[in-house]
């Protein structure tokens, strides 16, 4: 081997030229291996799934106090100063007001459900956590403000082949 400088012999795996002092290499700068990039990817995922967990617990929490709000303004509640819409009107309140209120209830079980299986998916790693979430991104993309950051949170750390890889060799 020789200098592409001076023209100097040089022994194999000596850094400089002795001679002009010149570097006998071009020094790369080192690649991330897999494993560097699959703990990094795990890291994206744990503080991915968090959020999804307190996500998931804002929204029951929020639904259950949005809930029983709802109740008492349908009941008339709200003592004797103020009555609800549906108290004297045209519909019967006995079965519109309790059919609205259950089915909302429902609702808010099942997204708080899928926002905590969604976290525990991929918290766990789970081959399925990756589509639940992403099925759970796409549904809470139309809620306004947090449900849409978190949305596109998920979808851009889960879509795309090496995302995909990466979260295969999990």
């Amino acid at each position: 081997m020789y200098c592409s400088g001076c023209g100097h012999a040089i022994a194999p795996g000596q850094p400089v030229c002795p001679q002009c002092g010149r570097p006998t290499t071009v020094q790369v700068p080192m690649v991330p291996n897999l494993e560097f990039q699959v703990a990094n990817y795990a890291n994206k995922i744990r503080a991915l799934s968090t959020v999804w967990y307190i996500y998931g617990g804002l929204s029951l929490v929020l639904g259950i106090i949005g809930l029983e709000f709802a109740r008492s303004f349908f009941n008339g509640g709200f003592g004797p100063w103020m009555h609800g819409p549906w108290t004297h009107g045209p519909i019967n309140p006995q079965w519109f007001g309790p059919a609205i209120i259950h089915f909302a209830w429902v609702i808010v079980i099942l997204r708080s459900g899928l926002a905590f299986a969604t976290g525990w998916g991929l918290m766990h790693h789970e081959p399925w956590g990756r589509v639940v979430a992403l099925v759970a991104a796409f549904l809470n993309i139309l809620k306004l403000p947090f449900g849409t950051a978190l949305g596109i949170w998920t979808l851009a750390t889960l879509l795309g082949y090496r995302n995909s890889t990466l979260y295969d060799h999990l």
